[in-house]
């Protein structure tokens, strides 16, 4: 099983991708984003494709090609389901992902946690991001991205808490009734 957590920076990704991992059994955190920090630091922006030349890694073409062929390799030696926290908004990237995953383990989870504007800034200056910074300035393309229909399984989390997020991926993946023994 892969279990894709998209959103926002700010949506509660990471935060329920951890939590949600001590409850599902055989399973590990696979982020994409290690790959996309590897990347930048061996391929100087010189090397990089026109195009390739941006402040988004996932721009860098390898990201997405290895991203599905690391998540192989770690399931196959492994032999654990995958939990994927990332912000995958650009349809060529999530699209080559969640095709390349989807013939990995063709039981494929994705949930898109939504939150508004208002909510997503608090979070992020409540972590500590720079106001104004990077995650700060992709809030609006996720938000209106994540409005396409290719991002069937939405969560509001605005109002949610951690556990409540949780509940809802488990009713979905494994038919669970609602949990309320959480650690």
């Amino acid at each position: 099983m892969i279990i894709m957590i998209n959103g926002a920076f700010g949506s509660g990704k990471t935060t329920t991708a951890y939590k949600l991992q001590t409850m599902v059994p055989n399973s590990m955190i696979f982020d994409p984003e290690e790959i996309g920090y590897m990347l930048r630091k061996l391929i100087s922006e010189e090397a990089r494709h026109d195009n390739e030349r941006t402040d988004d890694f996932q721009d860098i073409e390898l990201w997405r090609i290895l991203t599905v062929q690391i998540a192989r390799e770690v399931k196959r030696k492994y032999k654990k389901h995958l939990i994927v926290p990332m912000t995958i908004y650009k349809t060529t990237n999530y699209e080559y992902i969640t095709k390349g995953f989807r013939e990995l383990d063709e039981e494929l989870y994705h949930f898109c946690l939504i939150a508004n504007e208002d909510t997503l800034k608090k979070r992020l200056t409540n972590r500590g991001d720079i106001v104004g910074g990077w995650q700060f300035q992709q809030i609006e393309k996720c938000i209106n991205a994540f409005k396409d229909q290719k991002f069937k399984e939405k969560i509001i989390t605005d109002e949610l808490s951690t556990n409540d997020i949780i509940n809802t991926i488990l009713v979905t993946i494994e038919g669970y009734s609602e949990r309320t023994d959480f650690a």
